[in-house]
């Protein structure tokens, strides 16, 4: 459940912005791994923790997400629409993992085993703090989203346009400037989501793949354009991970999310909560 609530945090961004313009981010992944780098430096660097790393990320990736919309995926779609904007986002995977390999190397990183190794016991079983740290981050941080979208005029505004963007532009929600604010809101929580996850995983340049692929099986799961069902999702899907990972080889762990996928998709495509509205 612990490594299942931050899977929920990556989905959560990839689920806005597909909700909303139905645009799949094949660079959300390598977002994520920009994120865990900003932990990463900001604590060898500084020794800075996850409090601060958290926030010096969100008006990072905030201002990195609605550059990346304004300059490359908006254009994508006005040009060349969805198929346009895989393409495009696919490319700018590429570009960000081979960016970071030259400007940090290849090499696994991680930070100090006394901090990603520290446990306590509970009843018998250990607690990883770094884990139990990054739960109640991830709680926080999807209460927060759920609570941006529900109460605020911006929030609104991404609901209404990912339910009827032609209704929403009627009623005057401008459009260009929601569908900027929700990639914005999508890159931040990606990156927000790899500071959360620096403690417990490798940083390397190429981990967003990994990542990637888990983010598009708990949306799937949970339902495409749920926030809901990507919250519930992540958790089942930790849960279901971290069981079957008792009776198979560690070196198939990641195996197991695409073999899910597959029979989501073969037998509930619309996921296991059904596809509510963000």
């Amino acid at each position: 459940m612990l490594v299942g609530s931050l899977y929920s945090v990556m989905a959560i961004g990839l689920t806005i912005i597909f909700g909303v313009m139905r645009v799949i981010n094949m660079a959300h992944g390598d977002l994520i791994m920009l994120g865990m780098y900003v932990a990463y430096w900001l604590f060898s660097l500084h020794g800075a923790g996850q409090p601060i790393a958290l926030i010096v990320s969100l008006p990072i990736f905030l201002a990195a997400g609605a550059l990346i919309y304004a300059g490359i995926v908006g254009r994508a779609e006005r040009r060349a629409g969805e198929m346009g904007t895989l393409l495009a986002t696919a490319g700018l995977s590429y570009v960000l993992a081979n960016s970071a390999q030259l400007a940090w190397k290849a090499d696994f990183r991680s930070l100090p085993s006394a901090l990603s190794g520290a446990s306590f016991t509970v009843g018998g079983a250990a607690v990883n703090l770094s884990l139990l740290s990054a739960f109640v981050s991830a709680g926080i941080l999807a209460a927060a989203t759920y609570g941006f979208l529900i109460y605020t005029d911006a929030g609104r505004a991404i609901r209404a346009a990912s339910q009827d963007r032609m209704a929403a532009a009627l009623v005057g929600v401008p459009i260009h400037r929601t569908n900027i604010g929700a990639f914005a809101l999508g890159s931040a929580l990606a990156g927000m989501a790899g500071v959360l996850l620096t403690p417990v995983f490798y940083v390397y340049p190429y981990v967003g793949r990994i990542f990637v692929v888990k983010a598009f099986v708990v949306v799937v799961l949970g339902g495409m354009g749920s926030v809901i069902g990507a919250t519930l999702g992540g958790v089942l899907f930790g849960v279901v991970e971290s069981v079957v990972s008792l009776f198979i080889p560690s070196g198939y762990r990641d195996a197991i999310g695409l073999v899910i996928f597959l029979l989501v998709l073969l037998f509930r495509p619309s996921g296991l909560f059904g596809r509510s509205r963000l």
